[in-house]
């Protein structure tokens, strides 16, 4: 038990710092407090927080050196694709900017993933798309859509039956949840996109990969231009 509550505890430390450092509340180059300070400052003992300084070392996030103590590493240096990292960014409100990375980086591998399921997909695979679609097209909330747009994208790229495609997602999920949720809720109809889902299932499902790959494509745009406020209304469209 006791082991248990000194790998929370420290779970805990290292949340807190990782959030402070992606959310820039931390500068790169800024010197942490002396260990003792920054101890008693989280109300935790020295042990927990060396280990959670070896955490965060080991995503990049910090360096110490021998009398200079520890400092924030420029932004260059993180582990971006790390899942915690991604997790703090998503919880501390990802500027604009990291909405449009992800979206540069969803549009490099979902449209490519979206061909080479329509390729490579078995029968199986395919309701469990069907699945995710349908729970889409009957959420009653944003939540409810958030979480199955989730299932429909993990679902895409198990069916390339590729297993470093699939190992994509789980490196994302974290940032891919909070970005569908986040997309839902600003905009008036939060099932927009439901037509670029129908488009990719079906495309999938007809083994069509240009046509799948393309309406994954618009897909991801349409969604970026939603977060930004850039997407037209109904009626001006």
């Amino acid at each position: 038990m006791r082991v248990a509550n000194a790998r929370n505890l420290h779970g805990h430390v290292t949340q807190q710092l990782g959030i402070r450092i992606v959310s820039g509340q931390l500068q790169p180059g800024e010197a942490l407090p002396r260990e003792e300070a920054l101890a008693e400052q989280m109300e935790v003992s020295r042990t927990a927080l060396r280990e959670a300084m070896r955490v965060l070392s080991a995503k990049g996030l910090v360096e110490a050196r021998p009398k200079v103590g520890t400092r924030v590493r420029e932004e260059r240096y993180w582990h971006q694709l790390d899942a915690d990292v991604l997790a703090w960014r998503c919880a501390s409100m990802p500027p604009a900017d990291f909405v449009q990375k992800l979206g540069q980086m969803r549009e490099i591998f979902e449209p490519a993933a979206a061909a080479f399921a329509a390729r490579r997909r078995d029968a199986a695979q395919l309701k469990e798309l069907e699945l995710a679609y349908r729970a889409m097209e009957a959420s009653r909330n944003t939540d409810e859509w958030a979480e199955a747009d989730l299932q429909f994208h993990e679902a895409v790229l198990v069916a390339t039956n590729n297993e470093l495609m699939i190992s994509l997602f789980s490196i994302v999920e974290t940032a891919l949840g909070s970005f569908f949720v986040q997309s839902a809720r600003k905009s008036r109809d939060f099932k927009y996109s439901l037509p670029y889902h129908q488009q990719v299932f079906e495309a999938i499902r007809r083994r069509q990969p240009e046509v799948a790959r393309d309406a994954m494509q618009k897909m991801i745009v349409d969604s970026r231009a939603n977060m930004t406020g850039k997407r037209p209304t109904r009626k001006s469209a």
